[in-house]
């Protein structure tokens, strides 16, 4: 099955995933740099940059004294590994090196934000988010769900193929149909989620706390010219100029899973297999 970094995740996770160089030369040491791979991201610090809040996981984490948990496998490069948001941990850093939040112009993602320091514990950070949604008139999110179910069929598709100028051949191909369902309490997320696969406008959004989705990618053997006749649709996401084809499942859940934690949303459950999350049929999110 195809995996991505969501994989990993679990419905209630308690540790960070955290992994030790494999047996540096010398322990880091106040004063001495300090290099986290976060989520794939390098970033260069010090320990008393990562320990200015003491009571915060990072704190603890890398209080003099304090091991690193051995339990995971070590990485190579003399980098610590932290399986969490590469692209938000630059704030994070820059919070415990300035003592102060300082975003740029315009910035968008502070729910996912929120939920990086919630996770890492430093409160100071979580107070001045809440400051800053309040000066924005952006009220803390309340309590929502979030539901969101996906199923595949197969279909069988004849047609006609062209092999020279009075030849035509019977042929078929085997097409996915994948039909999904969100449903979602939060106005903002629900409309964040019709955005992000480019139903907004659309016919196929619908009114009301939820909207369905149905596409099928054509595949390589099927003339386009057939597939539009069939009336088939691709699904495309990201951003303008950006944008990438969603082929199944693994692609429609990952989407699902980034929108609804860049808006606080917590995993609750996974059908049929917690353990095959983006190969899952229905994903349950909740707020609180």
């Amino acid at each position: 099955h195809p995996r991505s970094a969501f994989s990993s995740l679990s419905v209630s996770p308690v540790l960070p995933k955290i992994s030790p160089p494999p047996v540096p030369s010398s322990p880091p040491s106040f004063g001495g740099p300090v290099t986290l791979n976060v989520g794939g991201t390098l970033y260069s610090t010090t320990l008393e940059t990562l320990t200015r809040f003491p009571d915060s996981m990072l704190g603890a984490m890398f209080r003099a004294g304090t091991p690193i948990p051995p339990n995971l496998n070590p990485q190579g490069g003399g980098h610590y590994f932290i399986d969490r948001d590469g692209k938000a941990f630059r704030h994070i850093l820059n919070f415990l090196r300035l003592g102060r939040l300082d975003l740029p112009r315009g910035y968008g993602e502070t729910a996912l934000l929120r939920a990086e320091a919630d996770f890492y514990q430093i409160q100071p950070l979580l107070d001045a988010l809440r400051e800053l949604e309040t000066s924005r008139g952006s009220p803390v999110p309340t309590a929502a769900l979030l539901h969101a179910d996906v199923d595949a069929s197969p279909r069988l598709v004849h047609f006609s193929a062209r092999r020279g100028p009075h030849h035509y051949e019977l042929s078929s191909v085997r097409v996915e149909t994948f039909r999904a369902n969100i449903f979602c309490t939060d106005a903002e997320c629900l409309g964040a989620m019709r955005a992000r696969f480019g139903v907004a406008g659309e016919n196929r959004a619908e009114g009301g706390p939820h909207f369905r989705l149905e596409w099928a990618p054509c595949p390589a053997e099927l003339p386009e010219v057939e597939y539009r006749r069939l009336g088939l649709q691709p699904l495309w996401t990201g951003e303008p100029g950006e944008l990438r084809e969603v082929v199944g499942t693994p692609g429609f859940l990952e989407e699902v899973l980034r929108v609804a934690l860049e808006h606080g949303f917590r995993l609750d459950s996974v059908f049929p297999d917690p353990e095959d999350l983006l190969n899952s049929r229905s994903l349950r999110f909740v707020r609180h």
